[in-house]
């Protein structure tokens, strides 16, 4: 079904939010000031190509145990920047897939998808893209963590 469901995402959109992916991850890594924002461009480029079975998820859950508060200070300074230069139009192009994808009833679920990646699509910065189990368990050794 995941398969199905990226096929449909490409055919309608995906191919057109993945390129303006390629894009900004272009020009992040040609710009000096924005390089430190080319591997969170790249993850993101690859959720927007292979939105079914991936998911977006910050470091921090992924691996609490590097959380560092400097990183994050410096992630949070560079996501504003990313939303100055990147993240504004990314999340309008995502917003504008997402509903001509769901004016048609079997794209309703590509377009979910889509508003999912726009939010993300702000705030970038110190997300990985895993996959859908990695996540799952990854939130679960958290919250076992935290209430231990």
């Amino acid at each position: 079904m995941r398969t199905v469901l990226n096929i449909l995402n490409f055919v309608l959109g995906g191919f057109a939010t993945t390129l303006g992916w390629l894009l900004a991850t272009m020009i992040s890594a040609l710009l000096i000031i924005t390089l430190p924002l080319t591997r969170s461009c790249w993850e993101i480029t690859k959720l927007s190509l292979i939105p079914w079975g991936n998911e977006a998820i910050h470091i921090d859950e992924l691996e609490p145990q590097n959380k560092n508060s400097l990183l994050n200070a410096g992630g949070t300074l560079l996501n504003i920047v990313w939303f100055v230069l990147f993240g504004w139009w990314l999340c309008i192009m995502h917003i504008t897939a997402g509903i001509a994808q769901c004016l048609t009833i079997i794209g309703i679920p590509v377009g979910v998808a889509n508003f999912k990646i726009a939010a993300i699509a702000l705030w970038p910065v110190g997300r990985r893209v895993v996959s859908v189990e990695t996540a799952r368990a990854a939130r679960e050794a958290n919250a076992h963590r935290r209430f231990q």
